[in-house]
């Protein structure tokens, strides 16, 4: 063995594992995966580039007043192609928990301790079409991403920029839907039916080799949700299990759900 065959063979055996992902195109800028997260469980990841595919906000706290309706009936109505969780909500079922605006709507102007925000609808196309912002990193504030983005949503943190997991390993577990971004600056929309504590959902992500560098967590249990319907893929994916509330996998339908993030190919 020469010498340099055996440093890469020295830096390949020190190297982390990471997975090789392998990506589903389902329509341009638009891709599918699955990523492995112990056992028989998985994550499914749904990709977006936010250059062809614009993230929006609906729900109860739009101004529009509508009534809850799983993902799927919200895809429906509002011809989204992918629909998820837009985070957790009050217990009036309408009203968003943290900082919510979705253009010159504004659902709810608290803004409280939790440290993600999604922030959409750029006010200069040189910003990045959409981007997670950690609250705590030095030179973000709300008042200044606002200042740069129409429309903006704040949930709790799972993942720090750029890829910390903020979760320590806890008994807690649960179905999850989620947001992410990626180091190419897609949009992720994440979804796990089975039941993992968010310290494992996270590393999971983090060693698929997705490139996740951010994320925020946006509902657990069987509120959890994900529909996709582009050409003649449609999938409905929604969770069950949540410690101390729902602890069983038998959830076999979608609940109505009050606030969601949707997307629909973006106008040119």
């Amino acid at each position: 063995m020469t010498f340099l065959s055996a440093l890469l063979a020295l830096v390949s055996a020190a190297a982390p594992d990471v997975a090789t992902t392998t990506w589903q195109t389902l329509a341009p800028g638009m891709e599918q995966t699955q990523v492995a997260a112990g056992g028989d469980a998985h994550i499914t990841v749904l990709r977006f580039d936010p250059r062809e595919w614009q993230l929006a906000f609906a729900g109860n706290g739009d101004g529009t007043e509508s009534a809850n309706q799983t993902a799927r009936q919200w895809a429906q109505q509002r011809d989204f192609v992918a629909v998820i969780n837009a985070g957790m909500f009050r217990r009036d079922y309408k009203t968003h928990i943290g900082f919510l605006k979705a253009g010159a709507h504004v659902s709810n102007d608290h803004a409280n301790d939790y440290q993600s925000i999604a922030a959409f609808d750029a006010t200069d196309n040189t910003l990045p079409a959409f981007r997670l912002f950690d609250l705590d990193s030095a030179g973000v504030s709300l008042a200044g991403i606002l200042k740069d983005y129409a429309s903006a949503a704040q949930n709790l943190r799972l993942i720090r920029r750029p890829g910390v997991n903020q979760w320590p390993q806890q008994e807690r577990r649960w179905s999850e839907a989620a947001l992410g971004e990626d180091s190419a600056g897609h949009i992720l929309f994440l979804f796990c039916r089975s039941a993992l504590s968010m310290h494992d959902f996270n590393d999971a992500l983090l060693a698929s080799g997705i490139g996740v560098v951010a994320a925020q967590h946006l509902e657990g249990g069987p509120e959890a949700q994900l529909y996709l319907h582009v050409g003649d893929v449609e999938h409905e994916w929604f969770g069950s299990y949540e410690t101390s509330f729902r602890e069983n996998d038998g959830n076999d339908a979608a609940w109505s759900i009050p606030n969601v993030f949707g997307v629909r190919r973006r106008q040119r």
